[in-house]
C-alpha cells in the first residue's frame, strides 16, 4: 500500500467510525455496542488498531516475524531456541493485554495446512484396505501436526523455556472461557506438556524437615487441601511418623510437580484433627499398620489436564512398603468438596434446615439423613459416566473403592463448608485395583458393604 492510499484508508476508516455528540453522557458511551473482536488476520492486513487492541497493527506484524522467525526451517535448533528466548523477554515486560496478543498470534497464526491436511486425508481414504495405507496415515498425521508445536519445542529449548511455558500456560487458563480463539494454543501446549511430564521422566523424592527451606515454604504456598498455618504445623506433617512425597521434574529443579502427605497409624483415620494436631506425640513406628493418605496437591495450574496422580500414589505405595514392610492398608482421609452444593440442589429444606447447625450436636433422624444423601452422593451419582465428586473421580478413577464416611471429621470452617464436615476413606486394595476400575467403567462405583447398605435400605 503506496502513502496516498494509506492516508485515503485512514481518512475514510476516521469517517466511518462513530461520532460522539457533545450531550452523549458516560453511561450513553458506555451502553453502545462494541464492535465485534477483530481476528489477528483482520488486525495483520489493518493500518490502524481499535481502542481495546494492546497493539497496534505494525507492533502485531513485526510480533508475528519474530515467531515465525523462531520456526524458521532454515535456522538450527540452536538459533530457533535464541530467538524463542529473546521474544519470551519481551514477553516478561509486556502489559497482560500484550500477552493475550501474543497468545492469539499463536494460537491463531500457527495451523496447520487445510489444503495439504484435505489432500493427505483423501490419500489416506483412498488407501485405506490397500498396502500404501501405512504409509498414508504417515502422510496424513504429518499434515495435521501444526507449525505451533514446533514453535512450543523451540521455546522448550532454552533452559528456562519449560518454566516459561509452563507459567504462560497457567496465564492464559482464566481467559479461555471468554476468547474461545485461544483454545488451539491451549489444546497444543496439554497434548505437549503431557509428552514432557510423562512419569518417565519425573523423579520422586522425599521432602523431610532436612529439605531446603526454599521447598518446604513451596509446601505451606501449594498446599491444597488442608492449609499450612505456621513452621510448627509443616514440621508435624514432616515428623517421624509422616512421609511427604512429591514427583520433580529434571527442567524444573526444586519444584515439585504434585506432593501427596501421609500418615503412619494403627488404625483408619476418621478425623483429620489429630492428625494436625501439633502437640500430639509421634505415632509408634513399630506398631503402624495403615498409611493414611490425607492430603494430594497440584502445584502448576500450567499443567492442568496432565495426569500423574494416580502413578504418584502407586509409586509412594511401592516406597512405603519397602521402608515399612508392615503396613498392611493404604487408604485416604479425603474431603467431600462437591457436597453441600449438590444436597442444596437436591435434599428437601427441612433437611438443611436441621443440617445447618453443625457443628453442633444434631439428632440421630437428621445425622442418618445426612450419611445416607452424602453415600448416594459418592456412591450413585455419575456425570458423563464418572463420579460427581472430583476427589472420588480421582481416587475411583486410580482402582480405589468408597469405604467409609465420617462423621465431624473435618470441623473446619472449610470442611463445614464443603461437605457439612464430613470426610471419606477411600480404600486402595492392591489386589482390586484393576477390577475397581472395571466397576466403574460399567457405571458402578465400587462400595464397601457397610456404606452401600443404607442405599439398599432407603
Amino acid at each position: 500500500m503506496n502513502t496516498p492510499e494509506w492516508i485515503t484508508r485512514g481518512v475514510s476508516m476516521l469517517r466511518s467510525a462513530p461520532r460522539k455528540g457533545p450531550d452523549e453522557s458516560a453511561a450513553g458511551r458506555a451502553g453502545r455496542a462494541k464492535p465485534p473482536a477483530r481476528s489477528t488476520q483482520e488486525r495483520l492486513k489493518a493500518t490502524l488498531r481499535r481502542e481495546e487492541e494492546a497493539l497496534s497493527p505494525r507492533v502485531l506484524r513485526r510480533l508475528l516475524g519474530e515467531l515465525q522467525s523462531i520456526v524458521d526451517a532454515r535456522v538450527s535448533e540452536v538459533e530457533g531456541g535464541r530467538r524463542a528466548q529473546d521474544v519470551a523477554s519481551w514477553y516478561a515486560g509486556a502489559a497482560p493485554e500484550e500477552r493475550h496478543d501474543m497468545w492469539l498470534l499463536m494460537s491463531e497464526q500457527f495451523v496447520a495446512d487445510p489444503t495439504k491436511v484435505q489432500a493427505a486425508q483423501a490419500q489416506y481414504a483412498a488407501a485405506v484396505g490397500t498396502p500404501d495405507e501405512a504409509a498414508a496415515e504417515v502422510t496424513y498425521r504429518r499434515a495435521t501436526v501444526s507449525p505451533r508445536r514446533r514453535l512450543l519445542q523451540r521455546f522448550s529449548a532454552h533452559p528456562e523455556g519449560i518454566r516459561f511455558l509452563v507459567d504462560l500456560r497457567a496465564e492464559l487458563q482464566p481467559h479461555l472461557k471468554g476468547d474461545r480463539r485461544l483454545l488451539a494454543l491451549d489444546v497444543e501446549m496439554e497434548y505437549m506438556f503431557s509428552t514432557w511430564f510423562d512419569v518417565g521422566f519425573l523423579d520422586l523424592q522425599r521432602i523431610s524437615w532436612d529439605s531446603p527451606a526454599s521447598l518446604i515454604e513451596k509446601l505451606i504456598r501449594y498446599e491444597a487441601v488442608h492449609d499450612i498455618r505456621s513452621w510448627s504445623d509443616v514440621k508435624n506433617r514432616l515428623d517421624s511418623d509422616r512421609r511427604c512425597y512429591g514427583f520433580f521434574h529434571p527442567r524444573l529443579p526444586g519444584e515439585p510437580l504434585i506432593f501427596v502427605e501421609v500418615a503412619l497409624i494403627d488404625d483408619m483415620a476418621a478425623s483429620i484433627t489429630p492428625l494436625l494436631d501439633e502437640t500430639a506425640a509421634p505415632a509408634n513406628l513399630a506398631k503402624a499398620t495403615h498409611a493414611i493418605f490425607y492430603s494430594i496437591s497440584n502445584t502448576q495450574l500450567g499443567l492442568k489436564g496432565v495426569s500423574f496422580g494416580d502413578s504418584l500414589i502407586k509409586r509412594v505405595v511401592d516406597a512405603l512398603k519397602e521402608e515399612f514392610p508392615r503396613l498392611k492398608t493404604f487408604a485416604t482421609l479425603s474431603p467431600i468438596p462437591g457436597l453441600r452444593a449438590w444436597l442444596t440442589r437436591n435434599a428437601e429444606p427441612e433437611l438443611l434446615k436441621a443440617w445447618e447447625p453443625l457443628p453442633e450436636p444434631v439428632d440421630d433422624t437428621a445425622r442418618a439423613a445426612l450419611l445416607r444423601h452424602a453415600a448416594r452422593y459418592l456412591c450413585k451419582e455419575l456425570k458423563d459416566g464418572k463420579p460427581l465428586d472430583p476427589v472420588a473421580r480421582f481416587h475411583l478413577g486410580n482402582g480405589a473403592r468408597v469405604e467409609r464416611i465420617n462423621w465431624a471429621g473435618d470441623p473446619s470452617a472449610k470442611g463445614l463448608k464443603q461437605s457439612y464436615g464430613l470426610m471419606v476413606n477411600y480404600l486402595y486394595d492392591l489386589k482390586k485395583l484393576d477390577r475397581h476400575r472395571a466397576q466403574l467403567a460399567l457405571g458402578k462405583i465400587p462400595t464397601a458393604a457397610a456404606v452401600g447398605k443404607p442405599l439398599t435400605e432407603a
